[in-house]
């Protein structure tokens, strides 16, 4: 009187993890694959350097900091600045269309 024994079964094959990107499309220049990132995790310092428009970017890091993180800070960072910046300007209108015509009085009376 013994166990029945399972059919044994294959080890799932593992999934392949994609890597993540390390060169990225810059915010001023919109050049694709112009802005890398390099991280120096002993110093605990992130640059990020468009090699199109040199636009710079630098940030603290830890151990789990990845490249696309601190393009992301870098996003962040420059949206920050233009509403900063931005506030004291009015928004330039949307429409392309002129404006209506307004009338105060009436001529027709």
């Amino acid at each position: 009187m013994g166990k029945r024994k399972k059919s044994s079964r294959k080890p799932a094959p593992s999934r392949q993890k994609d890597p993540l990107d390390t060169t990225f499309t810059c915010l001023f220049c919109h050049h694709d694959k112009a802005v890398t990132v390099r991280i120096d995790k002993k110093e605990g310092v992130a640059q990020l350097v468009c090699k199109v428009c040199d636009q710079r970017y630098q940030s603290k890091t830890h151990h789990l900091t990845e490249p696309i993180d601190i393009y992301s800070q870098w996003i962040d960072a420059a949206d920050a600045a233009q509403r900063e910046g931005g506030s004291s300007r009015r928004p330039a209108a949307s429409s392309s269309r002129p404006a209506p015509a307004v009338s105060y009085g009436s001529d027709e009376e």
